[in-house]
């Protein structure tokens, strides 16, 4: 069969396009870089519990007054009363989080409200 110089040229630049894709592909591989992602800090237990403590106290409209977050305390008013949390870690590593008031004759259920914003904040 005699093939004409036209049809031969076709052919092989039908397979020369073939070969420049393949090495364009591979190259482009090539350059292709993976990063190890980086790091997550999550935030400590500790944190966590101290940050949804103030939020609580404040969810309820209580007005955070002292804020010593070396000793875990925290003190604020809602009205007459006197609201204090206290975080701290336990020799376990777990972080207990205690909510008192004082004053609330007028609102009894204030404590279990903050703790109710506590535990939703905390994700439980």
């Amino acid at each position: 069969m005699h093939r004409s110089p036209h049809h031969v040229r076709s052919i092989a630049g039908a397979w020369l396009l073939k070969a420049v894709s393949i090495i364009v592909g591979s190259l482009a591989l090539a350059a292709c870089v993976v990063y190890e992602p980086a790091p997550y800090q999550a935030a400590s237990t500790y944190d966590r519990a101290w940050t949804a403590a103030i939020g609580a106290m404040q969810d309820q409209g209580v007005t955070i007054n002292e804020q010593d977050r070396a000793s875990g305390v925290l003190r604020g008013n809602r009205g007459a009363a006197g609201v204090t949390a206290v975080v701290r870690t336990r020799p376990d590593g777990r972080v207990q989080v205690e909510f008192n008031a004082t004053g609330t004759s007028s609102d009894p259920g204030l404590v279990d409200r903050i703790s109710g914003s506590y535990n939703r904040r905390m994700g439980r």
